[in-house]
């Protein structure tokens, strides 16, 4: 039997960061800022969302010569339907949240 466990917040973060892309892929330092984690919490996360097949990852070469390959990452449709799934907006590091209005 698979248990079934809520996302935790930087998790939802992050795919609310991969969903935006729209199915591109990304960097991990992007995810990072973007996601507003530090690299010991991401990376767990990519791994963990990769083994369960809601990522894929690949190694790419630089863009720039004499640069190491990088890993990117993006979601897979079940990735996608996980990121539809949980809420997203609430997700969102808090500087990438719409202004509130005043009243």
């Amino acid at each position: 039997m698979i248990r079934s466990r809520a996302l935790s917040a930087p998790a939802r973060r992050l795919l609310a960061a991969l969903a935006d892309s729209s199915g591109g892929w990304r960097h991990g330092y992007d995810l990072c800022r973007e996601a507003g984690l530090k690299s010991g919490t991401l990376y767990p996360l990519l791994i963990r969302l990769e083994a369960q097949g809601h990522l894929e990852a690949e190694w790419r070469d630089a863009e720039e010569p004499g640069r190491p390959p990088r890993h990117v990452y993006r979601l897979t449709a079940s990735g996608m339907r996980l990121a539809a799934a949980n809420p997203v907006r609430d997700a969102l590091a808090p500087e990438r949240r719409p202004a509130e209005r005043p009243a």
